[in-house]
């Protein structure tokens, strides 16, 4: 069973609101120990969810229960920046099953998904620094803040039932008790493969593949080789500006866009599963897991799965994909500088190998860490699949091909290219697909995408719209300032949806501090508000379409130059 919860702490208040979807029951504990002592007991065995309840709430409801001052352990979390684990062992003692729907420092906060969703985000009156006991219609006010916002919660949580879904199951699936709901899904996974915690000294001790096969490009692998930094070294391949360094290998042309000719075919040759394939059959594997044949079972029955279309694939999938980026992690238990930047290297070089190779019959277009994309005359394919072959063989490593018509390339990490059956591949904020939880500017992303694929005017696509929703853009006012300026008055929320107005008299929003304002970076000259409830509203009247379509013009540019 889940219960879903929120803390709010003053100096001389807290309370908290717990939701129980299933059986529609909600409680609301002011103040009252005595009270949260009992729901706690009665509660024992369901899974607390919470939005960064990891680093806050499980904190504060568990210092409530050990008699410590919530507002103190508030303050060393918030104030001092502090974990909280660090202010008192005995919290461990406190039995909790908590999940967090939050995923960390690259998410958003839950009022900015609130306002993807279309919802409500109107903020509290009530200020958190208050040095007063609530008056009761500010506590009744905060309760309302607060089970506002465990109702977004559940919505988001129902966003990302996936993710809970996967966490759970890996759990059952390797056996271990529920107590570890509570960690990261790279916690998680260091402890499916029984890492044990090391101090290695040696993270520069680099050496190259003995697959590798250079001639041309041998220079750029003598670099990566011998680099003792963090630099990163900028280099022609194939034609193609190229990056390589700590974050893997991208080159590409800039502002391209192409549709192949009838004698010709592009190529995305991606290498399958490139990181974990690396580990394996190099031998790079972080050195602390004590089983790697764990390891090596999980990448098998991935595979395995994913061509049985088995349901427990996310599982294995997720192990995968996510054992290298914990080797990165100095507070991961699979910690393994060394390993980790080889293997980032033999991505490289390798992938270097095969270009050199390839370039006599390709037209490079882009290479992006794991794969590379090329145009390639048809009467060369036989060649160049016996080139890759080669290389396979050579290497261990296994690629993938996938056939494109025609691609709109902004850079390497902002592109959409486009089947020969029309199976759309977008990359980069400006095409990617858009979710609920993902739902800025979505008109602009629609409209690009509508007419790199299907050749319909930018014009028709936005001005045919009638979602209101489809036209917001969110805004988020950080630490650095104190407060928003618009048509002259000060705003103290941190969140706004902000629409581009017709009205000459609404002005922009600006972000302040003391006397200083600086406009939001792509907000409109014009503007309004709405941070009301906005899904299946009517478009305003003052809604400004151009600048939509002005903007959609301006992004456009980025990927096919000025016509």
């Amino acid at each position: 069973m889940l219960v879903f919860y929120d803390y709010e702490v003053f100096k001389h208040n807290w309370l908290v609101v717990f939701i129980d979807p299933i059986n529609q029951v909600k409680t609301v504990i002011v103040d009252d120990v005595a009270a949260l002592q009992q729901f706690h007991e009665k509660h024992k065995e369901h899974i607390y969810v919470g939005f960064n309840s990891r680093h806050y709430d499980q904190y504060i409801h568990k210092a409530i229960l050990l008699g410590f001052n919530p507002y103190e352990v508030s303050q060393f979390i918030i104030a001092k920046k502090r974990k909280g684990w660090e202010y008192s062992k005995l919290f461990n003692t406190v039995r909790m099953y908590n999940y967090d729907v939050y995923k960390g420092m690259t998410d958003n906060g839950l009022k900015t998904l609130e306002a993807f969703m279309g919802n409500d985000i109107e903020e509290t009156s009530v200020p958190f620094d208050i040095d007063r006991p609530l008056t009761d219609k500010e506590l009744f006010e905060t309760i309302d803040y607060c089970t506002h916002d465990v109702e977004q919660l559940i919505q988001v949580f129902l966003e990302r039932q996936d993710d809970f879904n996967t966490h759970l199951a890996m759990i059952n699936e390797f056996g271990l008790s529920l107590d570890h709901i509570n960690k990261t899904s790279a916690q998680l996974i260091s402890v499916i493969l029984g890492s044990v915690k090391t101090e290695y000294h040696d993270e520069w001790d680099i050496f190259l593949p003995d697959t590798l096969k250079l001639k041309k490009y041998w220079y750029i692998a003598e670099w990566l080789k011998n680099n003792r930094s963090l630099d990163s070294y900028n280099v022609t391949v194939a034609g193609v500006p190229h990056t390589f360094g700590d974050g893997g290998i991208h080159g590409a042309i800039n502002q391209f866009s192409y549709v192949c000719k009838p004698d010709e075919m592009m190529i995305m040759a991606d290498v399958a599963s490139m990181y974990p394939s690396l580990m394996l059959v190099y031998d790079l594997l972080s050195r602390s897991v004590t089983n790697k044949e764990r390891f090596k079972e999980i990448y098998d029955l991935n595979i395995e799965l994913k061509k049985l279309k088995d349901p427990r694939r996310p599982i294995y999938k997720l192990i995968c994909n996510t054992t290298y980026g914990c080797s990165g992690d100095k507070f991961n238990s699979l910690y393994d500088p060394r390993n980790r930047r080889l293997v980032c290297i033999f991505g490289q070089v390798l992938l270097l190998d095969l270009i050199e190779k390839l370039e006599p019959y390709m037209r490079l277009v882009q290479s992006n860490t794991d794969g590379i994309l090329f145009i390639c005359k048809r009467k060369d394919f036989d060649i160049i699949d016996d080139i890759v072959h080669e290389w396979e063989t050579r290497t261990g490593l296994n690629m993938e091909f996938e056939y494109y018509k025609k691609i709109f390339q902004k850079d390497v990490n902002n592109y959409i290219a486009v089947t020969y059956e029309g199976k759309v591949k977008s990359k980069g904020g400006y095409v990617k697909k858009l979710s609920r939880l993902d739902n800025d500017l979505p008109i602009i992303n629609e409209a690009l995408v509508n007419y790199m694929v299907h050749n319909t005017p930018i014009k028709e696509t936005i001005f045919n719209c009638t979602d209101l929703i489809k036209f917001q853009k969110v805004y988020k006012l950080t630490g650095n300032y104190e407060y928003v300026k618009h048509n002259g008055q000060k705003l103290l929320n941190k969140s706004y949806r902000v629409f581009a107005s017709t009205d000459i008299n609404d002005t922009a929003i600006f972000k302040c501090k003391g006397d200083k304002c600086d406009k939001f970076a792509e907000t409109p000259q014009h503007a309004f508000i709405l941070n009301g409830y906005i899904n299946d509203a009517p478009i305003p009247a003052q809604l400004n379409k151009q600048w939509y379509v002005d903007l959609a013009y301006k992004r456009l540019e980025q990927f096919i130059g000025k016509e």
